[in-house]
């Protein structure tokens, strides 16, 4: 699978967007949205230093990563049910969408019979879309310490998805909520929280420009799949 196009073109954007609001590329991680993509896929963007990749489904990631370079990290990004924790916390790096105290839980019971501590982003549903899983701004005010008291936790920030629109400006008050609720997070926990995983293939920029330091893309890298959704 030939990815130099798409990934050139990718780097080359995200690089733009950084130079636009002053950051160092660096700062951002690209999270390949690798869901409904074979692993040749995988394997093709790892050959082009792509090392994190994102999946939606517990099954599908559980087959796929056994079939990747053992060097690469996983993250899960989609809506995580209390029955699929224990695999989770095995088979990835970072779950990204914890929606409540407690899914929360369960992942702090299975961190703690694997023996290792699970670094987890809060999800947020900034633009209170019904159809959206995460908490509401408050409830993560409410719930935060809570969560970070949970002993094989650690929270690392907070993840959003903004309403799909064709125009991106669209999503930068959303991923400016985002970034502002960060803040408050950070005065209550009394220390920094590294991580704002936001944007995807059609408003990573807009994200990136508004503190990101994790965009989310899957279209952009490895063109259209099957599902409408685009990450």
């Amino acid at each position: 699978m030939d990815l130099a196009v798409p990934f050139n073109t990718l780097s080359a954007r995200i690089a733009a967007a950084c130079q636009r609001c002053g950051r160092d590329p660096s700062t951002v991680t690209l999270v390949a949205v690798s869901k409904n993509h074979p692993p040749e896929a995988v394997r093709a963007a790892a050959d082009f230093g792509v090392t994190v990749f994102g999946e939606n489904r517990v099954q599908e990631a559980k087959i796929k990563i056994g079939q990747c370079p053992a060097r690469l990290r996983w993250h899960f990004i989609g809506h995580l049910q209390s029955n699929k924790c224990r695999d989770a916390v095995h088979f990835f790096e970072m779950i990204q969408s914890v929606d409540s105290l407690s899914l929360a839980e369960e992942i702090d019971k299975w961190a703690d019979k694997s023996g290792k501590t699970m670094p987890i982003l809060i999800e947020v549903n900034i633009a209170g879309e019904a159809s959206k899983y995460g908490y509401r701004p408050e409830a993560v005010l409410e719930d935060l310490l809570k969560i970070n008291a949970l002993r094989k936790i650690e929270v690392h920030g907070l993840m959003t998805v903004a309403p799909w629109s064709p125009e991106p400006e669209r999503a930068r008050g959303v991923f400016r909520g985002l970034r502002e609720l960060k803040i408050r997070c950070e005065e209550i926990l009394g220390a920094p929280l590294p991580h704002l995983s936001m944007g995807m293939s059609g408003d990573f920029e807009v994200a990136i420009e508004e503190g990101a330091t994790m965009v989310r893309v899957g279209t952009a890298l490895f063109g259209e799949r099957s599902k409408a959704r685009k990450e």
